[in-house]
């Protein structure tokens, strides 16, 4: 099992930046897939990015060029630097790691982009 604690949220202007962490309660080392999803109100939680091992990140086309998605295995940590935020990046932005079979998922941060 791994418990995930996700922050960084918060609230920017358009066109800020911020970074979102996920923190993992274990090695992370072993962890093949980890993944950053978001959920706008009213919205179904979707696909932000993910990183596997030995595979180029994935990105969801909404944030391609905004956004990176990194890790690192010293810390047990990823991280999700979003740049150039829009208002409808607007959502609950969740970690996601897959091992085992199971899926975890944690609590979410908050992010709100408004002027």
């Amino acid at each position: 099992q791994v418990q995930l604690v996700e922050s960084g949220g918060g609230l920017v202007q358009p066109g800020g930046s911020l970074r979102l962490s996920c923190a993992a309660s274990r090695s992370i080392f072993s962890i093949n897939y980890m993944a950053w999803y978001r959920q706008a109100p009213g919205k179904e939680r979707e696909l932000v990015a993910s990183i596997s091992w030995g595979a180029s990140p994935n990105y969801a086309d909404f944030v391609k060029g905004r956004f990176t998605i990194s890790r690192d295995n010293t810390k047990n940590t990823i991280y999700l630097q979003m740049n150039s935020l829009k208002p409808e990046d607007t959502g609950v932005y969740y970690c996601n790691a897959e091992m085992l079979s199971s899926s975890y998922w944690g609590q979410g941060t908050h992010v709100t982009v408004s002027s």
